[in-house]
C-alpha cells in the first residue's frame, strides 16, 4: 500500500492497525520523520507528489492513498499517471481533496476559473494550490486513465456539534471539507 504525500503518518498507522504494508513519501523532511516516529513499521521517504517515482516498479502496489495533496500539484494527470503506473490493474486509488465549491466560497470569482491560490496559513507558511471546479478535477482523473467507482462528499457525524455547534450546522449545510473518490485504473 502506497500512502502518497503521507503527511505526519496519521493515515499510514492506521491502515498498519487493519494489516496493511505501507510505504509512504512527502515532500516534506520534517513529516517524514514524523511519520516514522507514528508509523515507524512503515517505509517513508522524502520525495516530491509531483516527481516520478522511480523507486517504485510498474503494478507493485494495490491500493494508493492520497489524502488532500493533488491540489498542490502544478502537473495533476502526471502526478495521477504516476500513481496509476504503480498501482496493480486491479487496484484502486483513494483520493481526496479540498472541494471546489467550498474554494470558491471563500475566494469568489468564478467558479469555473483554474487558478492558483497563493495563502499565508497558520505560523506564517505560505501555501499555494489550484482551484479548479469539480469537473475539471474529473476531467484530469479520466486522463490520468482512471474512472471514478465512488464519489462522497463527507459531511460532520452529530458529535462533532458538542465541540462547535455554529461550524458543524455550517459544515452540514455547504460542502466547505473535502471530496473523496475511489478510483479504479481505465483498461
Amino acid at each position: 500500500m502506497l500512502d502518497a504525500a503521507c503527511g505526519p503518518g496519521l493515515y499510514a498507522l492506521e491502515l498498519i492497525r487493519r494489516g496493511a504494508d505501507v510505504v509512504g513519501f512527502d515532500q516534506s523532511p520534517r513529516m517524514v520523520e514524523l511519520a516514522r516516529a507514528r508509523a515507524g513499521e512503515a517505509e517513508f521517504r522524502v520525495h516530491d507528489l509531483g516527481d516520478p517515482i522511480g523507486w517504485l516498479p510498474d503494478a507493485s502496489v494495490d491500493l494508493v492513498l492520497c489524502a488532500l495533496a493533488i491540489e498542490y500539484v502544478d502537473d495533476r494527470v502526471a502526478a495521477l499517471r504516476e500513481l496509476r503506473r504503480v498501482l496493480r490493474p486491479d487496484g484502486a486509488l483513494v483520493l481526496s481533496r479540498l472541494h471546489p465549491t467550498g474554494d470558491w466560497l471563500r475566494h469568489g470569482g468564478s467558479y469555473f476559473d483554474i487558478r492558483l491560490i497563493e495563502e499565508t496559513w497558520h505560523k506564517s507558511w505560505q501555501m499555494r494550490y489550484w482551484l479548479a471546479p469539480l469537473e475539471t478535477t474529473c476531467e484530469e482523473i479520466y486522463r490520468s486513465g482512471f474512472l471514478i467507482e465512488r464519489l462522497t462528499e463527507p459531511r460532520p457525524l452529530p458529535e462533532a456539534a458538542t465541540l462547535d455547534s455554529a461550524e458543524y450546522q455550517q459544515l452540514s449545510r455547504e460542502p466547505r471539507g473535502f471530496l473523496a473518490f475511489r478510483l479504479r485504473p481505465r483498461r
